[in-house]
């Protein structure tokens, strides 16, 4: 914090993001991270994860529909998902939209952001904690799912892996093995990854190319989200379905099968998110690294 009038987050070791700040709802050291919920003057309220912007009133449709839809549209039958993080509960409610899901399993290291979310953010979840398809987990997602059986459909909404967070050992190669061996045959998983932009793309193709080095079928695409100010960068991986596979009058279909409207993504979007540009297509082509446990990948 600035002062009374802005919030400054920083992006890169070279550049930061100012937001107009005109409250702060809550601020606290859950012992795990630093959450704050503020209200924006351009973006309404606002979750802030160690200083890094999670998601914000205004626009946090883009963002939970583009990490959703394209997995669960490309997947000819989801049942059962498992999100690790998803602390807002925007991701399961996306999720559940989709009729043939059976069981949303989250697991979230963080039980402050989800009580504080259920509090404070209820916008995003609208009653999907209270959900009887949904079950909630309040333990390191990475030890739960050693343990678990099979999903149809992994979600890894998590943020971004820094030295010391909750998430730092989320996007390496071992991780992602674990992954791969709790989908079903044909499961499909679906991960944040950080800005597609300059000062983040390494990061961005550096885990394009860890799960390249897991999985068969590794789909990257962007999404333009005003309140992070940058393209923000996913990751699809598949055992067998591929996005790219979809014609636009399956996704049109589906989208009617759905219980309800979509404001961010249809046909149209999802081939706009996956034609990536030029420099982001040569940057994945020539990263030559993978993020392993030993050497893990920190945002800044």
């Amino acid at each position: 914090m600035l002062n009374s009038k802005w919030f400054f987050e920083q992006t890169s070791n070279e550049e930061g993001s100012f937001y107009s700040l005109q409250e702060v709802i809550y601020s606290n050291f859950s012992g795990f991270q630093d959450i704050k919920v503020i209200k924006s003057g351009a973006f309404g309220k606002c979750l802030i994860l160690d200083g890094k912007m999670q998601s914000a009133e205004s626009d946090e449709f883009i963002y939970h529909e583009a990490l959703i839809h394209p997995s669960l549209f490309s997947h000819r039958q989801p049942k059962r998902v498992f999100i690790a993080g998803g602390g807002e509960g925007a991701t399961a409610r996306e999720i559940l939209k989709h009729k043939s899901v059976d069981e949303i399993v989250i697991v979230d290291l963080d039980r402050e952001v989800i009580e504080i979310s259920k509090r404070y953010l209820y916008e995003w979840s609208q009653g999907a904690f209270e959900n009887e398809k949904v079950k909630l987990y309040y333990e390191d997602a990475r030890e739960f799912i050693k343990r678990e059986g099979f999903f149809d459909v992994i979600v890894l909404d998590l943020p971004e892996p820094t030295e010391g967070g909750p998430a730092y050992l989320l996007y390496t190669k071992e991780f992602y093995s674990l992954v791969f061996d709790h989908l079903t045959e044909d499961g499909i998983a679906v991960t944040q990854a950080a800005s597609s932009a300059v000062h983040n793309l390494k990061v961005f193709t550096l885990i394009a190319k860890t799960l390249m080095s897991v999985f068969p079928i590794v789909r990257p695409y962007t999404a333009n989200i005003p309140s992070f100010f940058t393209p923000w960068g996913f990751v699809l991986a598949s055992k067998r379905y591929d996005p790219l596979q979809l014609s636009p009058k399956d996704i049109d279909r589906k989208i009617k099968d759905i219980d309800s409207q979509l404001q961010f993504y249809d046909s149209e979007t999802h081939y706009h998110m996956f034609s990536l540009p030029k420099y982001i297509r040569t940057a994945i082509k020539k990263q030559n690294q993978i993020i392993s446990d030993k050497k893990p990948v920190s945002f800044y």
